[in-house]
Protein backbone atom coordinates (compact mmCIF):
# COMPACT_ATOMS: atom_id res chain seq x y z
CA UNK A 1 0.00 0.00 0.00
CA UNK A 2 1.17 3.53 -0.69
CA UNK A 3 1.83 5.45 2.51
CA UNK A 4 -0.31 8.52 3.20
CA UNK A 5 2.17 10.69 5.09
CA UNK A 6 5.00 12.84 3.75
CA UNK A 7 7.48 10.12 2.82
CA UNK A 8 8.26 11.01 -0.78
CA UNK A 9 5.42 9.01 -2.31
CA UNK A 10 3.00 11.89 -2.74
CA UNK A 11 2.41 13.06 0.83
CA UNK A 12 -0.99 14.24 1.98
CA UNK A 13 -4.34 13.67 0.33
CA UNK A 14 -4.43 17.18 -1.24
CA UNK A 15 -0.99 16.57 -2.77
CA UNK A 16 -2.12 13.21 -4.09
CA UNK A 17 -5.20 14.89 -5.54
CA UNK A 18 -3.00 17.39 -7.35
CA UNK A 19 -0.91 14.59 -8.88
CA UNK A 20 -4.08 12.86 -10.04
CA UNK A 21 -5.36 16.10 -11.57
CA UNK A 22 -2.08 16.61 -13.43
CA UNK A 23 -2.07 13.01 -14.67
CA UNK A 24 -5.65 13.37 -15.90
CA UNK A 25 -4.78 16.59 -17.71
CA UNK A 26 -1.84 14.92 -19.45
CA UNK A 27 -3.90 11.89 -20.48
CA UNK A 28 -6.71 14.09 -21.76
CA UNK A 29 -4.21 15.84 -23.99
CA UNK A 30 -2.76 12.64 -25.42
CA UNK A 31 -6.23 11.17 -26.03
CA UNK A 32 -7.52 14.24 -27.86
CA UNK A 33 -6.44 13.07 -31.37
CA UNK A 34 -7.82 9.53 -30.96
CA UNK A 35 -10.65 8.69 -33.36
CA UNK A 36 -12.45 5.41 -34.10
CA UNK A 37 -10.31 5.02 -37.22
CA UNK A 38 -7.19 4.68 -35.05
CA UNK A 39 -8.48 2.07 -32.60
CA UNK A 40 -6.81 -0.89 -34.31
CA UNK A 41 -3.32 0.57 -33.87
CA UNK A 42 -0.83 -1.36 -31.70
CA UNK A 43 0.19 0.03 -28.32
CA UNK A 44 3.11 -0.50 -25.91
CA UNK A 45 0.80 -2.88 -24.03
CA UNK A 46 1.38 -6.35 -25.43
CA UNK A 47 -1.67 -7.87 -27.17
CA UNK A 48 -3.72 -4.67 -26.74
CA UNK A 49 -4.70 -2.44 -29.63
CA UNK A 50 -5.60 1.19 -28.98
CA UNK A 51 -9.31 0.42 -28.67
CA UNK A 52 -8.67 -2.14 -25.92
CA UNK A 53 -6.30 0.25 -24.15
CA UNK A 54 -8.83 3.11 -24.27
CA UNK A 55 -11.56 0.84 -22.90
CA UNK A 56 -9.27 -0.32 -20.10
CA UNK A 57 -8.28 3.27 -19.25
CA UNK A 58 -11.96 4.23 -19.17
CA UNK A 59 -12.68 1.32 -16.81
CA UNK A 60 -9.85 2.50 -14.56
CA UNK A 61 -11.36 5.99 -14.42
CA UNK A 62 -14.71 4.43 -13.59
CA UNK A 63 -13.12 2.59 -10.66
CA UNK A 64 -11.39 5.76 -9.45
CA UNK A 65 -14.66 7.67 -9.63
CA UNK A 66 -16.48 4.99 -7.63
CA UNK A 67 -13.78 4.83 -4.99
CA UNK A 68 -13.36 8.55 -4.52
CA UNK A 69 -17.06 9.46 -4.54
CA UNK A 70 -18.74 6.34 -3.15
CA UNK A 71 -16.00 4.91 -0.93
CA UNK A 72 -15.92 1.47 -2.56
CA UNK A 73 -14.63 -0.21 -5.71
CA UNK A 74 -15.73 -3.64 -6.90
CA UNK A 75 -13.17 -5.33 -9.16
CA UNK A 76 -14.17 -7.55 -12.10
CA UNK A 77 -10.90 -8.62 -13.75
CA UNK A 78 -10.81 -9.17 -17.49
CA UNK A 79 -8.55 -11.72 -19.15
CA UNK A 80 -5.19 -10.27 -20.18
CA UNK A 81 -3.32 -7.28 -18.88
CA UNK A 82 -1.06 -4.47 -19.94
CA UNK A 83 2.48 -5.17 -18.77
CA UNK A 84 3.53 -2.38 -16.48
CA UNK A 85 0.00 -1.47 -15.42
CA UNK A 86 -0.05 -0.56 -11.70
CA UNK A 87 -3.73 -1.33 -11.32
CA UNK A 88 -3.85 -4.49 -13.39
CA UNK A 89 -6.82 -5.35 -15.61
CA UNK A 90 -9.55 -3.05 -14.34
CA UNK A 91 -13.10 -4.31 -14.16
CA UNK A 92 -15.93 -2.46 -15.86
CA UNK A 93 -19.45 -1.82 -14.71
CA UNK A 94 -20.29 -2.31 -18.40
CA UNK A 95 -18.43 -3.57 -21.43
CA UNK A 96 -16.30 -0.53 -22.35
CA UNK A 97 -14.61 -2.49 -25.14
CA UNK A 98 -17.97 -2.75 -26.90
CA UNK A 99 -18.56 1.00 -27.03
CA UNK A 100 -18.50 2.54 -30.50
CA UNK A 101 -15.98 5.19 -29.45
CA UNK A 102 -14.03 4.23 -26.33
CA UNK A 103 -11.73 7.21 -26.82
CA UNK A 104 -14.65 9.61 -26.54
CA UNK A 105 -15.91 7.73 -23.48
CA UNK A 106 -12.47 8.02 -21.88
CA UNK A 107 -12.21 11.74 -22.59
CA UNK A 108 -15.68 12.37 -21.15
CA UNK A 109 -15.04 10.35 -17.99
CA UNK A 110 -11.61 11.94 -17.46
CA UNK A 111 -13.08 15.44 -17.81
CA UNK A 112 -15.85 14.60 -15.35
CA UNK A 113 -13.44 13.14 -12.81
CA UNK A 114 -11.17 16.14 -13.18
CA UNK A 115 -14.15 18.43 -12.62
CA UNK A 116 -15.28 16.58 -9.51
CA UNK A 117 -11.87 16.85 -7.87
CA UNK A 118 -11.47 20.48 -8.88
CA UNK A 119 -14.89 21.38 -7.54
CA UNK A 120 -15.24 19.19 -4.45
CA UNK A 121 -11.66 18.43 -3.45
CA UNK A 122 -10.36 15.06 -2.19
CA UNK A 123 -12.31 12.70 0.02
CA UNK A 124 -10.58 11.67 3.24
CA UNK A 125 -12.65 8.62 4.09
CA UNK A 126 -11.29 5.09 3.62
CA UNK A 127 -12.02 3.33 0.34
CA UNK A 128 -12.90 -0.37 0.14
CA UNK A 129 -11.29 -1.97 -2.92
CA UNK A 130 -12.72 -5.45 -3.44
CA UNK A 131 -13.51 -5.41 0.28
CA UNK A 132 -9.98 -4.42 1.38
CA UNK A 133 -9.49 -1.01 3.05
CA UNK A 134 -7.41 1.62 1.24
CA UNK A 135 -6.95 5.31 1.89
CA UNK A 136 -8.19 7.88 -0.60
CA UNK A 137 -4.60 9.12 -0.83
CA UNK A 138 -3.29 5.69 -1.85
CA UNK A 139 -6.06 5.28 -4.42
CA UNK A 140 -5.37 8.72 -5.91
CA UNK A 141 -1.61 8.08 -6.10
CA UNK A 142 -2.04 4.68 -7.71
CA UNK A 143 -4.53 6.16 -10.15
CA UNK A 144 -2.17 9.01 -11.00
CA UNK A 145 0.61 6.57 -11.94
CA UNK A 146 -1.70 4.44 -14.05
CA UNK A 147 -3.38 7.31 -15.87
CA UNK A 148 -0.10 9.12 -16.60
CA UNK A 149 1.59 5.99 -17.96
CA UNK A 150 -1.43 5.07 -20.06
CA UNK A 151 -1.42 8.64 -21.36
CA UNK A 152 2.05 7.94 -22.69
CA UNK A 153 0.84 4.61 -24.15
CA UNK A 154 -1.88 6.49 -26.01
CA UNK A 155 0.56 9.09 -27.31
CA UNK A 156 2.93 6.42 -28.55
CA UNK A 157 0.12 4.48 -30.25
CA UNK A 158 -0.93 7.58 -32.17
CA UNK A 159 2.63 8.34 -33.29
CA UNK A 160 3.16 11.28 -30.94
CA UNK A 161 6.66 10.36 -29.86
CA UNK A 162 7.40 13.90 -28.68
CA UNK A 163 4.72 13.86 -25.98
CA UNK A 164 6.46 12.52 -22.85
CA UNK A 165 5.04 12.39 -19.35
CA UNK A 166 5.81 15.91 -18.06
CA UNK A 167 9.09 15.85 -16.14
CA UNK A 168 7.76 17.47 -12.91
CA UNK A 169 4.85 15.01 -12.82
CA UNK A 170 7.02 11.99 -13.60
CA UNK A 171 9.54 12.99 -10.93
CA UNK A 172 6.76 12.97 -8.33
CA UNK A 173 5.25 9.70 -9.56
CA UNK A 174 8.48 7.68 -9.73
CA UNK A 175 8.73 7.28 -5.91
CA UNK A 176 5.09 6.22 -5.91
CA UNK A 177 5.78 3.58 -8.56
CA UNK A 178 8.78 2.32 -6.59
CA UNK A 179 6.55 2.01 -3.54
CA UNK A 180 3.97 0.08 -5.53
CA UNK A 181 6.63 -2.31 -6.87
CA UNK A 182 9.19 -2.58 -4.04
CA UNK A 183 11.06 -5.66 -5.31
CA UNK A 184 11.43 -7.91 -8.35
CA UNK A 185 9.04 -10.55 -7.03
CA UNK A 186 6.25 -7.94 -6.90
CA UNK A 187 6.42 -7.41 -10.66
CA UNK A 188 4.75 -10.61 -11.78
CA UNK A 189 2.31 -10.87 -13.46
CA UNK A 190 1.45 -7.19 -13.98
CA UNK A 191 4.91 -5.69 -14.54
CA UNK A 192 7.69 -6.40 -17.01
CA UNK A 193 11.36 -6.26 -16.03
CA UNK A 194 12.78 -2.79 -15.51
CA UNK A 195 14.35 -1.40 -18.68
CA UNK A 196 17.91 -0.16 -18.20
CA UNK A 197 18.59 3.43 -19.24
CA UNK A 198 21.69 5.53 -19.64
CA UNK A 199 22.62 7.70 -16.64
CA UNK A 200 20.90 11.07 -16.63
CA UNK A 201 17.72 9.91 -18.40
CA UNK A 202 14.80 12.31 -17.88
CA UNK A 203 12.19 11.54 -15.20
CA UNK A 204 9.53 10.53 -17.71
CA UNK A 205 11.81 7.92 -19.27
CA UNK A 206 12.82 6.63 -15.84
CA UNK A 207 9.19 6.23 -14.78
CA UNK A 208 8.32 4.30 -17.93
CA UNK A 209 11.46 2.15 -17.76
CA UNK A 210 10.83 1.26 -14.14
CA UNK A 211 7.38 0.00 -15.10
CA UNK A 212 8.72 -2.19 -17.89
CA UNK A 213 8.30 0.10 -20.90
CA UNK A 214 10.99 1.08 -23.39
CA UNK A 215 10.81 4.86 -23.71
CA UNK A 216 13.19 4.92 -26.66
Amino acid sequence: MVETSGNGTGGTTPRAAELLRRALGYALGTAQPVTPALLDRPTPCAHWDLGRLMAHADDSLRALHEGLTEGAVALYPKPGSCTGDPAGPAGPAGDGAGEADPAAAFRLRAARLLGIWTRDGPRHRPVAVAGAPLTATALALTGAVEIAVHGWDIARATGRTACPVPAPLAARLLPVARHLVPHAEARRPLFGPEVRLAPGAPPGDRLLAFLGRDPG
